[in-house]
């Protein structure tokens, strides 16, 4: 019955109008012109879509909705457990000379680095499973979002051309999310960096590439070296909590004379720094006031429950 499943949905992919460019193998036909019109060389292109073809599984991955939503407080407890904050704290000794040295040169300190690692890819022990070319071209033919994965494709073919990895290392999650630090390939050619010279940008296999570039993500995208990402804070009982948002920053000063208080109670800091309050559980979950730093993790995964657990994780490697 499970064979019978997936042959008919794999017919399916193949033969469906929905995706606007008649079979899997004309639409590659077409994307492979195009890729050489742009440079990409024929050899690599039949190379790489030698054997690929559509992949359900990850066309089910695309489509599917959650059947209940995760409270943050679940969330939290799953991804800053106490084994990955031990663990971190493990690889911040491991690397302190380097993850220093990378902090200094790009005014990221470097906990924030090892919680993204973290968060990310369970420090390199789980960067994803799929092969790039077949998941990117499983969705640039998908009708959903393909001129977005099409572009991605392309731009994967040309970390390939460039000799930064192969086909059988290029490696990552079933959305094209690739390495360590699980980088889109735009990303990975506007941002990762070959931190140890080797004329390679390794982000699969590198920790010093892989430390770099995600230090570089950060600090091109406008973080704040001096400042923290933010921190638990106590509502008073009578705060309107559409004042809750992102859209709405106020100056500590002015939050304290609103009965803002840092979680234990105590005044919040003597500083003019912009904040807004982040209430990823609603009203009876716990508040956060957060900081530059906040938005800029959210550049890199737009989600409060995400960004919040990354401040958090690196607050843990220090306490």
């Amino acid at each position: 019955m499970r064979l019978f499943f997936w042959a008919t949905m794999f017919m399916f992919l193949i033969a469906s109008p929905v995706f606007g460019e008649g079979t899997f193998e004309q639409w590659m036909k077409k994307f492979k012109a195009e890729a050489i019109e742009q440079g990409i060389s024929p050899t690599l292109l039949d190379q790489a879509f030698e054997g690929v073809a559509p992949i359900p599984r990850i066309l089910e991955l695309d489509r599917k909705q959650p059947e209940s939503r995760m409270t943050f407080s679940e969330y939290r407890q799953k991804i800053v457990s106490q084994q990955r904050i031990q663990q971190g704290r493990r690889m911040m000794t491991q690397y302190r000379g380097l993850l220093e040295e990378i902090g200094q040169r790009y005014a990221v300190q470097p906990r924030f680095i090892v919680a993204l690692w973290g968060i990310e890819t369970n420090y390199g022990k789980n960067s994803g499973g799929y092969h790039i070319i077949g998941a990117l071209a499983t969705l640039a033919f998908d009708g959903r979002r393909s001129q977005y994965f099409r572009m991605e494709l392309l731009n994967a073919f040309r970390i390939l051309q460039d000799g930064h990895t192969s086909l059988d290392t290029m490696m990552g999650s079933w959305a094209g999310a690739m390495g360590q630090c699980q980088f889109m390939p735009s990303s990975f050619l506007k941002l990762a960096v070959d931190y140890n010279g080797d004329g390679r940008i390794d982000i699969w296999n590198t920790p010093a590439d892989v430390f770099a570039s995600a230090a570089n993500y950060l600090s091109k995208s406008g973080w704040r070296g001096t400042q923290i990402w933010g921190r638990r804070a106590q509502l008073p009982p009578e705060f309107n909590t559409q004042q809750a948002s992102l859209k709405i920053t106020k100056p500590l000063p002015v939050w304290q004379n609103m009965g803002i208080r840092q979680h234990d109670g105590s005044d919040l800091p003597h500083s003019t720094i912009d904040a807004s309050i982040v209430l990823p559980d609603g009203k009876t979950g716990p508040a956060y006031l957060v900081y530059n730093n906040y938005r800029v993790i959210m550049k890199w995964n737009r989600s409060t429950y995400f960004a919040t657990s990354v401040g958090l994780l690196a607050d843990a490697f220090v306490e």
